[in-house]
């Protein structure tokens, strides 16, 4: 299948220069293309997964890839979709970020198992801050009137807050992107740039400056669709914010955590844009889906292969182990202490000063909240229903010992099916 008809039936198309055009272009395999992502922050996160996994998708079409650090742009901060100027970030904290978003990038593209098929990742800060103010304006610059910049949407949106406006630093944001789809043209062989929606005037100036720089060049753009959930809410964002990918921002757990939850108007969609499943896979599950919904397998598929994607096979195995052990349908007693904690983060619970002072079950129900009197703690653990890390305890008498702690670190008690505690305490060193 052409990869232009792959995103197409994905519903990863938005706008493109030339449909037809760009269609045949991508036939022959070889094309460079890339992408830009400003190092605003120290990772990605996964709204940036569309635009990457398409370059991923491109190089599995045997097309070249190029993943653009905006070592350059960053500095300055593009307009697209604010509604404020951005704060700027000093040149250390972006090229920090720049580097930490490098490391994150490389490994996806060598899912392939292709040694010799390793993605070009290049910061624009290595030509642009090159470039003199003169040069700027005159070899750039020179090329763009005030009025077809004040036609993009991105300044459109901007131009009439007086109270905000836009600064003249974001209003050149366009004409900086625009000298990098230049010189990856120019000198690196790149013949299409794809972004978000939001991105398509910033594209476009970039082709207007190859049509009048280098005469005869044929470029594309292309772009996707702004993602949204069936509910209204914004992709992409949980209680706490962003989902990253960077485990220490957003742990593993959270992150397979948010895949399990999409609602099954969302699931299908995800499995298209997130996943390199065929068509037919995907068809396989969205009939599990109308026939069994409760079993969430098509959530379950989702989950497994992006976490497995970003934080690697290992990971996703502890993750899917606690998630089974804290539904009651695994034992905690083999599960990662780590991703255990990560999992529990927030839970109701209490942190005892040493073994001694947790009280006998009863009292200790009462104490986390999961029984309203030890009257009733006592009648819960008679009829089986209270657990210690999902075992059932029956004894009225039990005391917490060392050995209950997973890890010698975390118990949990549950009290029926959904409401639970965790009980930690403070070993000595």
């Amino acid at each position: 299948m052409n990869i232009y008809d792959d995103l197409s039936w994905r519903g990863l198309i938005n706008q493109t220069s030339d449909d037809a055009a760009l269609r045949a272009h991508l036939a022959t395999p070889g094309r460079g293309m890339y992408c830009g992502f400003d190092p605003t922050a120290s990772s990605l996160h996964i709204g940036n997964l569309v635009p990457l996994l398409a370059l991923l998708r491109m190089q599995r079409a045997g097309h070249a890839p190029v993943v653009l650090l905006g070592g350059a742009t960053g500095l300055i901060g593009d307009p697209s979709g604010k509604d404020k100027e951005r704060q700027l970030k000093t040149p250390e904290e972006i090229a920090a970020s720049a580097e930490r978003i490098r490391q994150q990038v490389t490994p996806l593209f060598k899912l392939d198992g292709d040694a010799a098929c390793k993605v070009r990742v290049v910061d624009n800060h290595d030509w642009i801050g090159k470039l003199s103010a003169i040069e700027l304006l005159r070899d750039v610059g020179k090329h763009f009137t005030i009025n077809y910049m004040l036609a993009k949407d991105s300044v459109k949106g901007r131009i009439g807050r007086e109270e905000t406006g836009i600064s003249y630093t974001e209003f050149s944001y366009m004409i900086l992107q625009a000298y990098d789809f230049y010189h990856l043209a120019s000198q690196a062989g790149v013949s299409l740039q794809i972004g978000g929606s939001d991105q398509f005037g910033n594209i476009t100036a970039g082709l207007e400056l190859i049509r009048r720089k280098l005469a005869g060049k044929e470029c594309y753009a292309l772009t996707f669709p702004l993602i949204t959930t069936a509910s209204g809410a914004k992709f992409g964002k949980s209680e706490k914010g962003a989902i990253w990918l960077d485990p220490e921002r957003t742990s593993p757990y959270a992150f397979y955590q948010y895949w399990m939850n999409a609602d099954d108007r969302d699931v299908i969609n995800y499995l298209k844009y997130f996943t390199f499943l065929s068509e037919n896979e995907i068809v396989v599950l969205e009939r599990e889906l109308a026939d069994s919904p409760h079993l969430r397998a098509a959530q379950k598929t989702l989950a497994g292969l992006v976490t497995e994607m970003i934080h690697g096979a290992s990971e996703t195995e502890n993750v899917v182990r606690v998630s089974e052990a804290l539904f009651g349908k695994a034992p905690l007693s083999c599960v990662d202490v780590k991703t255990l904690l990560a999992a529990i983060e927030g839970a109701p619970g209490k942190t005892y000063a040493s073994l001694d002072e947790i009280p006998a079950l009863p009292e200790l129900l009462v104490e986390l909240g999961l029984a309203p009197s030890r009257a009733q703690a006592k009648k819960d653990i008679k009829a089986g229903g209270v657990y210690i890390n999902n075992q059932r305890v029956a004894d009225e008498a039990f005391r917490p010992a060392q050995g209950n702690f997973v890890g010698e670190m975390v118990m949990l008690v549950r009290r029926g099916k959904k409401s639970y505690a965790v009980v930690t305490w403070d070993k000595p060193n």
